[in-house]
C-alpha cells in the first residue's frame, strides 16, 4: 500500500472518530441546555402560581376556570420550524399536609396524599424539582416537574408543582441535533477534501527522493531535489546526495583507471617496441623512424591524459555556477576563425546561419569546447572540398556535414568514452573522449546533444541548451 494511501486511511479514520465524539459530545450538551432552559422555565411559573395562590389560597372557581380555559384553547405559534398548537403545562397544588388541592389533569382526586419530590422539598422552604415518566418504561413520557412554596403571611400553607413533557422540546432538539450532524459531515468532508493537497505537500518530496534515487541508480547526472532547509526530508535529501558521492566517487576512479589503462596499452607497447629496437643495429633512417613513432605515441599519450582532465573536471561539476550571455555569432567566428586552416588544407568551407534573436546564458569557454569539439568532427568526416555548415535552430545549435555518416551499429555507441570511428582516408583515431565532453558540457547547461545521419547523407549533431 503506498504511503500516500496509508495516510489518507489513517487521516480519515482519526477524524472520522474525531468528529463522532465530538458530534455526539456536542449534541449531548445542547439536549442538557435544552433540559436547563425547560427547567428554568418551569421555574418562572410555578413562582408566579405560588404568588397568586398565596393571594387565593382558597383557589376559587376563577383560577381552575383560567387552567382549564387556557388547555382547551388552540392555537397557532410558529416557533422556528415548529407549530405549538395547545398548551401542555400540568399544574398542582398541595396543602402543607401534602393533600391535593387541585390536579389540572383531573387524575388525582382531591384530598390524594401527593409527596412527591418536587412538593416535598417546596413544603420544607427548599428547591423541589424532579424528572419521572408518566407512563413507567415509556422514554417519551419523561416529564420535568418544578415546586414552589406557598407563603402567606411568612408561613408556609402548601405548594404548587408544575410539569411540563420533554416531548414538548422534542422537536428543537431534533431540528438542532440534524443541524449538528449535517455541520459536522459537511466540516468532515472540508477536510477530507483539504488532506489531498496535504498528502501531495507531504508525499511530494518522498516522490522527489524517489526519482532521485532512481536516477542515482541509473546513473544519470541529476540535480538534488530542493526540499527547504532545516527539515527531516532536506536532511535525508543531503544524505542521498553524500551517497550517491561517494558511490560515484568510487566508480567514477574504477572506470576511470580501467578505461585509462585499457587506452595507455597499446600507445606504451608501441614505445616499449621501438625502444628495444633501438638498442639494435640499424641505419640512422630506421632510428629517426622509430624516433619519431615514440615522440608520436607519447603525445597520444600526452593527448589521452590532458582529455581525460578536462573530461573528468568536467563531470564531477554538478552546476554550471555563475553564468553569462553568449553571442553565438561571436563563437562561430572564433571557432571557424581557429579550424580554418585545418579546414582549408582539405579545401572545405564553412556556411554560418545564427538567429539574432536568441542568446543563451552559459561559460563561453566550454560552450567554444563542445562546438569545436562537433565542427572537428564535421571536417575530419567530410569529403575534400565539402561545405560544414553551423545553424542556429530555436534554443539548438546543429553542426552539419556532407560525409558517409555513421553505421547504424555504432549509434548507440558514439558517445562511450574511448569509442572511436575510423577516419576517412585512413586517418588516425581520436581519443574517443571529444562527444563524451560535448554531452557533459550540455548536460552542465541544462541541455544535451543528439547525433543523427542525415537524409541526404552526413550527420546533423543537435545541441540542445536549456
Amino acid at each position: 500500500m503506498k504511503m500516500r494511501t496509508r495516510l489518507m486511511l489513517t487521516a480519515i479514520l482519526l477524524l472520522s472518530a474525531g468528529f463522532y465524539l465530538l458530534i455526539d459530545w456536542v449534541v449531548k450538551d445542547v439536549r442538557l441546555h435544552y433540559f436547563i432552559t425547560m427547567e428554568e422555565g418551569l421555574v418562572d411559573t410555578s413562582v408566579i402560581l405560588a404568588e397568586q395562590l398565596a393571594v387565593d389560597p382558597q383557589m376559587d372557581d376563577a383560577f381552575k376556570r383560567a387552567i382549564s380555559a387556557a388547555e382547551a384553547r388552540r392555537f397557532e405559534a410558529a416557533i422556528y420550524n415548529h407549530v405549538k398548537t395547545n398548551m401542555n403545562l400540568h399544574v398542582m397544588v398541595v396543602n402543607r399536609e401534602h393533600e391535593v388541592l387541585y390536579d389540572s389533569t383531573g387524575e388525582l382526586l382531591p384530598g390524594t396524599l401527593y409527596e412527591w419530590r418536587d412538593t416535598r422539598l417546596s413544603l420544607k422552604g427548599e428547591y423541589g424539582a424532579r424528572a419521572s415518566h408518566a407512563i413507567a418504561g415509556d422514554p417519551g413520557s419523561l416529564h420535568f416537574y418544578v415546586g414552589a412554596p406557598i407563603i402567606q403571611n411568612g408561613e408556609i400553607i402548601g405548594a404548587v408543582s408544575v410539569g411540563k413533557p420533554v416531548s414538548s422540546i422534542t422537536p428543537f432538539m431534533n431540528q438542532a441535533r440534524k443541524r449538528l450532524v449535517l455541520s459536522g459531515l459537511v466540516g468532515f468532508a472540508a477536510v477530507v477534501l483539504l488532506l489531498i493537497p496535504v498528502s501531495l505537500w507531504i508525499i511530494q518530496p518522498v516522490r522527489a527522493l524517489t526519482d532521485y534515487a532512481r536516477a542515482i541508480r541509473d546513473g544519470q547526472k541529476v540535480k538534488r531535489p530542493l526540499l527547504g532547509h532545516g527539515g527531516e526530508m532536506s536532511e535525508l535529501a543531503d544524505a542521498f546526495e553524500e551517497m550517491r558521492d561517494a558511490l560515484e566517487g568510487k566508480q567514477y576512479v574504477e572506470d576511470y583507471v580501467q578505461s585509462l589503462t585499457h587506452e595507455m596499452k597499446s600507445p606504451l607497447a608501441a614505445i616499449q617496441g621501438a625502444a628495444e629496437l633501438l638498442n639494435e643495429k640499424m641505419t640512422d633512417d630506421q632510428r629517426r623512424r622509430f624516433l619519431a613513432n615514440i615522440k608520436a605515441e607519447s603525445a597520444r599519450l600526452h593527448d589521452l591524459v590532458e582529455r581525460m582532465l578536462s573530461l573528468a573536471a568536467i563531470e564531477k561539476r554538478k552546476e554550471l555556477g555563475q553564468g553569462e550571455l553568449i553571442d553565438l555569432q561571436d563563437l562561430f567566428d572564433d571557432v571557424t576563425d581557429s579550424l580554418l586552416p585545418i579546414a582549408q588544407a582539405k579545401g572545405l568551407s564553412f556556411q554560418v546561419k545564427v538567429s539574432k534573436d536568441w542568446k543563451p546564458q552559459g561559460n563561453y569557454f566550454l560552450l567554444r569546447q563542445a562546438v569545436m569539439n562537433l565542427v572537428m568532427n564535421a571536417i575530419e568526416f567530410s569529403p575534400d572540398g565539402a561545405t560544414v555548415e553551423l545553424e542556429v535552430s530555436g534554443d539548438k545549435v546543429l553542426v552539419k556535414d556532407c560525409g558517409t555518416g555513421i553505421p547504424a551499429y555504432a549509434l548507440d555507441r558514439v558517445f562511450d568514452r574511448f569509442y572511436s570511428l575510423p577516419r576517412p582516408g585512413g586517418g588516425p583515431k581520436s581519443s574517443g573522449l571529444g562527444l563524451n565532453f560535448v554531452r557533459e558540457i550540455a548536460r552542465l547547461h541544462g541541455g544535451g546533444v543528439e547525433i543523427r545521419n542525415r537524409a541526404a547523407g552526413g550527420v546533423e549533431a543537435i545541441l540542445s541548451l536549456g
